[in-house]
């Protein structure tokens, strides 16, 4: 039987440092994708604070209760629900993306790729394991904005079987092509589905774009947010995963005995 899958893409404005704010938002627009079929939904990165590294370590004490309001709505909702937040761990904090399903924590992944050009190094430590999860929607890849740069990171968790690709983000303004033309290749290069969800408008100094996507295996715009808050539903056609896959037989011509990178 031919599976689909209604999957959306959750873009909204953080408030910067107001926890509060952003988890009302971010539950009020679960509950919108539910009504409109969504079973699996994306949140942006650091959605409940936002970069507030003046206040992170304080912040971070934060996720747990958040956490525990993401599980009652993912259970309310029997959803699955991807997007990260700040996770504090003995000395150390991480941008670290949740998936939780139908209430169940099933995956924890911390961001791998620290963009030294916002100082995320000076005040995050970096993750050091991929996670491919399955779920009740899916088998999910997890990557985290900056990721999106580095192509290795996706074709292992390909590899590795996953099926849809989520990213969090809060990628800014002036890069959006990098973006769109990043987004579109990863699912090009891995025939997968992506579904990614950046933050919109002004954050201090940085001003995000939004421009949320969700992308076929074939490349194809499913759905686009422009720089307003929005919430992006689309339907995922396994069968076109299938049938490219079929066509186009990338990773069965793979030769990685001559890349010397990856087996």
């Amino acid at each position: 039987m031919n599976r689909k899958l209604n999957a959306a893409s959750i873009q909204f404005n953080i408030a910067l440092g107001d926890v509060d704010t952003n988890l009302k938002k971010a539950l009020s627009a679960i509950d919108r994708t539910r009504d409109r079929g969504a079973e699996l939904a994306v949140l942006p990165e650091m959605w409940s604070t936002g970069y507030d590294y003046k206040n992170l370590a304080r912040l971070a004490l934060e996720t747990p209760r958040v956490i525990e309001a993401l599980q009652k709505k993912s259970a309310e909702q029997e959803m699955v629900l991807v997007g990260s937040l700040p996770e504090s761990e003995n000395d150390s904090i991480y941008n670290a993306a949740y998936v939780i399903d139908h209430g169940e924590i099933k995956g924890i992944y911390r961001k791998l790729h620290l963009f030294s050009t916002m100082r995320e190094d000076r005040f995050l430590s970096a993750g050091d394991k991929t996670l491919v999860v399955p779920t009740s929607a899916g088998r999910l890849g997890i990557a985290i904005c900056y990721d999106l740069r580095f192509p290795e990171l996706f074709r292992k968790m390909a590899l590795e079987g996953a099926e849809i690709l989520c990213l969090p983000a809060e990628w800014p303004k002036p890069r959006q092509e990098h973006w769109r033309t990043l987004l579109r290749a990863r699912a090009i290069e891995n025939q997968q589905f992506v579904v990614a969800a950046n933050c919109c408008g002004v954050q201090g100094k940085l001003d995000f774009f939004g421009m949320s996507l969700i992308i076929s295996p074939w490349g194809e715009i499913l759905a686009e947010g422009k720089e307003q808050d929005v919430e992006l539903v689309a339907t995922l056609d396994f069968q076109e995963m299938i049938d490219f896959r079929s066509r186009i037989r990338c990773f069965q011509e793979r030769r990685p005995t001559i890349y010397g990178t990856l087996p």
